[in-house]
């Protein structure tokens, strides 16, 4: 049975391509790629998160594109570098936690108000 320091993290073999990184954590955020594109201050265009997550960018990542990616899809500088088959670099927003924001939802059929007696 393999150790806890061989195994490899979700965030190591979740994404294969580009693409699915881009449109998982759009998605796991339920943010538009206009959103994703404020949260990194338009340092990525929306249209090139659209394209990246529609598997339609045919051009190669660059340093600066991997690192405004990351910023906008919240995950780590190293996450889009793998999914984009960058070498890695050192990154100190390396060990943020990138889980799924999860919403409640009251209710369950009730309007939130006592029953009638």
């Amino acid at each position: 049975m393999p150790r806890t320091r061989d195994r490899l993290s979700v965030s190591q073999v979740a994404d294969l391509d580009l693409p699915s990184l881009v449109r998982r954590r759009l998605m796991e955020l339920d943010i538009t790629a206009e959103q994703a594109s404020r949260l990194a201050h338009w340092a990525v265009a929306p249209e090139t998160i659209e394209h990246l997550a529609a598997g339609r960018r045919s051009g190669l990542v660059s340093d600066r594109l991997a690192d405004a990616l990351a910023r906008a899809l919240g995950v780590p500088q190293n996450r889009v570098r793998r999914a984009a088959g960058l070498p890695e670099v050192p990154d100190p927003r390396e060990s943020i936690e990138t889980t799924p924001h999860l919403r409640l939802i009251k209710g369950g059929g009730s309007s939130g108000e006592a029953p009638a007696s």
